[in-house]
């Protein structure tokens, strides 16, 4: 893989944000899980918990490669552990349809985004393991997919309004534009725009929640 060397601590920060992202899916997912009496459902969200667990050990032993052995470059982001905190009270009141929104839809959405965009990076520098790149991509895409789709459903079914779920995830949309602000730094250094990651991210939600 061709990384320049003054891209490889920048890079290891932003895999890093990615580590956490994932462990927080996976946490998340695994509750989510407990909380849905559909077995579809159910047998859906404990496969990304697996899913997303790998991903974070795979994105982990990147850092491990680009960083300095003992470093810790793991970046400063409250928003971040905000969003976590949020979600983790959303599952534990029973929230199902805020979480969905939250994880799947918003922040799948977001990590698949970089993830897009870093997989053109590393494609023009000739990065292997290729296919393990296009899995973990179609994945996170499955992810993002199922989350619009379940609440598509309870959105018709009359289970769930637009409106209760736009008010319910209102500090979580400004928590994401504050973790961008946070990589901002991180993406000039690798000459990447960190607006066109978030404007990304903003056309992967659904019409019904951005209007």
């Amino acid at each position: 893989m061709l990384v320049r060397p003054n891209e490889r601590a920048p890079l290891a920060r932003l895999l890093q944000f990615l580590v956490q992202g994932e462990r927080l899916a996976h946490e998340c997912a695994r509750a989510q899980a407990a909380l849905t009496a559909d077995p579809l459902t159910r047998r859906f969200l404990l496969s990304q918990a697996r899913q997303e667990a790998v991903h974070a050990s795979v994105f982990q032993a990147a850092v491990a490669w680009l960083a300095p052995r003992g470093r810790d470059d793991s970046p400063a982001l409250p928003a971040l552990a905000r969003y976590r905190k949020l979600l983790e009270d959303a599952n534990r009141a029973g929230r199902f349809y805020e979480t969905i929104l939250a994880e799947q839809v918003m922040l799948e959405g977001l990590g698949e985004a970089i993830l897009k965009r870093l997989e053109d990076g590393l494609v023009k520098r000739g990065a292997g393991f290729a296919r393990l790149r296009r899995i973990l991509l179609r994945q996170e895409e499955a992810h993002h997919g199922f989350g619009c789709r379940l609440l598509e459903r309870a959105i018709a079914d009359g289970v769930v309004s637009p409106e209760s779920l736009r008010l319910s995830v209102q500090e979580y949309f400004a928590l994401t534009d504050a973790i961008m602000a946070a990589l901002g730094e991180l993406f000039d250094s690798i000459h990447e725009d960190a607006s066109a990651y978030a404007a990304d991210a903003k056309r992967s939600l659904p019409a019904w929640l951005v209007q």
